[in-house]
């Protein structure tokens, strides 16, 4: 039997869909078929029920008086984030090598000190900078100080009118931010040097430059040198040494180097014409091998290659992320169902993201990553 191809050809007219109605209909579908007492612990923002809290956590502030199932966002997050709560004595806590947003200890205090605004949590967070910044700690997104600089962004957000705690999470930034910087290069994970927004060099980038854009200048020619392994397809390799122009998606490829570089670019006047023809190129292979055969999410799927697009290609890729889709899909055996199919970067809870960036007309962001 032939195996399923990566990608279906975009060769179909632009169209679109109604997005109040179908973020409605994703979230319906999150809390009934994945409701909080179903979904296991574990994965921090990427997967798990922190993830669908942090989800509702954030839609919260664009949909006020919104309901699903008549119970209100708020209320929805709560629920999901006391399924993790409950687990917490089970969770091992963070290393060097795992201290990144998938943390379940760390992602947990962050979202709770955000949605509290309690500066007591928020300095337990920055306790945790002792293991962040241990030799030999991680460097990247998913598992390492990266994602850390991600947690701290967002606890700072519902701090602007607090000096004192707002400068305290600062210095803590400023000190992971000088680890990360002190590190050997190439940046490495599990002894490979990746390039993209999880695992590699243009991710730990973003967070660095986003967390405090004072940096940017320094890291210029480093963020040059990874973007010169560009194929001349447009795509970029998951890591080098280069091998075969394969993977189109968030975690490995254009789609997170597009949306890394969308996002940081006003930080680098000198060469923001030459990102905005890597921008330019990347999003070319995109819509070309972007409508990918995987189910739909922000991490290997068509939701998040969307994101990294303009419109009208956004809200076209869109249309092959709902539910009537999906099934014709699987139908023709042309999608492969998600292993965790609830959560936010590779299930319902990003797609619901994906609706709810078209439906407000937010920037196109990766919640969690450089929406803030």
């Amino acid at each position: 039997m032939p195996s399923r191809p990566r990608f279906f050809a975009n060769d179909q007219p632009i169209s679109s869909r109604n997005p109040t109605k179908q973020l409605i209909a994703s979230l319906e579908r999150l809390v009934k078929d994945y409701p909080p007492a179903s979904v296991s612990p574990g994965g921090g923002l990427y997967y798990g029920p922190i993830s669908i809290a942090y989800l509702f956590f954030t839609l919260q502030q664009f949909y006020k008086d919104f309901t699903i199932e008549d119970i209100p966002m708020g209320t929805w997050m709560a629920v999901y984030l006391k399924t993790a709560e409950d687990a917490m004595k089970d969770y091992p806590g963070p290393t060097n090598l795992k201290c990144g947003v998938s943390d379940d200890i760390m992602a947990l205090i962050a979202l709770s000190a955000a949605s509290a605004k309690d500066p007591d949590m928020a300095r337990d967070l920055c306790d945790f900078a002792g293991v962040v910044t241990e030799p030999n700690a991680n460097n990247e997104w998913l598992y390492g100080r990266a994602g850390f600089l991600y947690l701290l962004r967002l606890v700072r957000a519902s701090f602007q009118d607090d000096d004192e705690v707002k400068e305290m999470l600062d210095d803590t930034a400023d000190e992971v931010i000088d680890c990360i910087l002190d590190s050997p290069r190439p940046f490495k994970w599990h002894d490979k040097a990746y390039v993209g927004a999880v695992h590699g060099t243009v991710g730990i980038i973003t967070q660095i430059v986003l967390t405090d854009p004072t940096y940017a200048k320094q890291l210029e020619p480093e963020l040059l040198a990874t973007l010169s392994y560009q194929y001349e397809s447009g795509n970029w390799p998951s890591s080098v040494p280069a091998g075969d122009d394969k993977l189109v998606q968030f975690c490995h490829g254009a789609p997170g180097v597009v949306s890394s570089l969308v996002s940081i670019k006003h930080y680098f006047p000198d060469i923001e014409d030459r990102l905005d023809e890597y921008i330019k190129t990347g999003r070319a292979v995109i819509k070309e091998r972007g409508l990918l055969t995987k189910e739909p999410g922000l991490c290997h799927g068509i939701s998040g290659n969307a994101l990294a697009l303009e419109e009208p290609d956004f809200e076209h890729f869109l249309t092959y992320t709902t539910a009537s889709e999906m099934k014709a899909l699987e139908n023709d055996g042309m999608m492969e169902r998600a292993e965790d199919p609830s959560s936010l970067y590779t299930g319902e809870a990003g797609r619901a993201w994906a609706w709810a960036v078209m439906d407000k007309h937010l920037e196109r962001r990766f919640i969690g990553y450089n929406d803030i």
